[in-house]
């Protein structure tokens, strides 16, 4: 089973002025994986918070997927894909690509996105959008590759044939 982790990025979710839509839509496409929530939280848009709640996920907690939602647009409060860039070893351009590709169809504001997708040690972080809609098309474009990407990550050597 694949541990994951779901953080809302958002100042106004993290002091209780709006409902997170978004995270619990998440936890909700990811069971499909399958995949288990072992953690879920609302933090601010502050860098040092969201890379220190990265950080805690994935090198102390070791959970094997971890998506953000929020904080990948081009407003001044939009950091997280910047603190992702900034904390994995590895980029997936392709996932992100394909995110934007799919979300653009949909609204010319999908081109916008600095979602990034990385591996940091052997965990996937995906960023998503923070509209609740966005974040469903952005992670149902990718959901059928991340079970694969994770084993690959882990080190799985099995042929990627399809």
């Amino acid at each position: 089973m694949i541990t994951a982790g779901v953080i809302t990025v958002s100042d106004k979710g993290s002091r209780g002025e709006r409902e997170d839509i978004s995270g619990k839509e998440v936890m909700r496409l990811i069971k499909d994986i399958p995949a288990v929530v072992i953690e879920y939280e609302i933090i601010p848009d502050e860098t040092d918070i969201i890379s220190h709640k990265l950080i805690e996920l994935i090198d102390e907690k070791r959970i094997d997927l971890v998506i953000t939602t929020g904080g990948t647009g081009v407003g001044p409060r939009d950091v997280t894909a910047d603190v992702t860039l900034g904390i994995i070893e590895k980029e997936i351009p392709g996932m992100a690509e394909t995110m934007r590709r799919e979300s653009s169809i949909k609204t010319p504001y999908g081109m916008i996105s600095r979602a990034v997708v990385g591996i940091r040690k052997q965990s996937l972080i995906v960023n998503l959008p923070g509209s609740p809609r966005g974040a469903k098309e952005n992670l149902s474009a990718i959901l059928p590759a991340l079970k694969h990407t994770i084993e690959k990550i882990k080190g799985d050597e099995t042929d990627c044939a399809v």
